[in-house]
């Protein structure tokens, strides 16, 4: 009887050795990722970084190193790692058949982190969503609608969709389009538009503005406007020219086409 109870109490020890050996181990390592990470944010070449990358980063690595520290208490818990390599392989199996969805978002994080088809700020047009790139992390990007929404769209449909980037050139050109009557003289409108261009300080000279004749039918002609400005102007020219070659259209007395109103019998 005495043997069998040393026998318990020799077991129970070990076990409480090892629980709480494999409890301070994590509660240090923790710490330790924890001080790494802040080292990490602090240093000066990480700095440089994107915010985007940064984030994606420190994500990135504090999960693999929370994966080692799991695996390092495992092991001094005494289960075999020969069981455990085996039922991670099993269960990653699995997983990886339930959450193709998810492993497809996460390889297209790592694929917008090294690729960068476009940052934090710009505004882009991908995948059905259009505003400002708020945050990119390891499945979602984050965008901003310009009425104020705020979209998630999973990274794996953003490497597989056309994406547009508006604020990734200096320059950028504003197309606007006017019909007058088939009455009215090309040079003539062309002189009305080539003023109102002129009265706008925020476009630019070069490339040269653009305002000629470009098509029509049987009662309307149609011209076409194009001027470069800087990006962050674009929004103030489109507006502005628009309204300015309206109000111009309306003090000259430019004639607008005809409607025909056809009504069947």
């Amino acid at each position: 009887m005495e043997g069998w109870l040393n026998s318990i109490i020799n077991i129970i020890t070990a076990a409480a050795g090892k629980i709480i050996l494999a409890l301070i181990v994590w509660f240090v390592g923790g710490v330790l990722i924890k001080t790494f990470l802040n080292a990490l944010q602090k240093n000066r070449m990480f700095e440089k970084i994107e915010d985007t990358v940064k984030r994606f980063t420190l994500s990135f690595v504090k999960g693999g190193l929370y994966v080692i520290l799991v695996i390092a208490v495992i092991g001094i818990l005494g289960v075999p790692m020969a069981s455990v390599i085996t039922v991670l392989a099993s269960a990653g199996v699995a997983v990886g058949l339930a959450l193709q969805g998810a492993l497809s978002n996460l390889a297209g994080g790592i694929m917008l982190m090294l690729f960068k088809p476009f940052r934090a700020g710009d505004f882009v047009e991908a995948s059905g969503a259009t505003g400002v790139v708020q945050e990119i992390t390891l499945f979602y990007t984050t965008f901003l609608s310009l009425d104020n929404k705020r979209i998630m769209v999973p990274n794996g449909n953003l490497m597989n969709a056309n994406i547009v980037d508006y604020s990734s050139e200096e320059l950028r050109r504003v197309d606007l389009t006017y019909t007058c009557a088939k009455s009215e003289k090309p040079s003539r409108i062309q002189e009305i538009l080539r003023a109102a261009i002129d009265t706008q300080e925020k476009i630019l000279k070069a490339p040269e503005p653009f305002a000629r004749l470009s098509g029509g039918d049987n009662e309307a002609m149609e011209f076409t406007v194009r001027v470069w400005c800087k990006n962050d102007d674009y929004w103030d020219v489109y507006f502005d020219l628009n309204q300015k070659i309206v109000e111009a259209f309306a003090e000259n007395g430019v004639a607008q086409p005809a409607r025909r109103l056809v009504v069947d019998k």
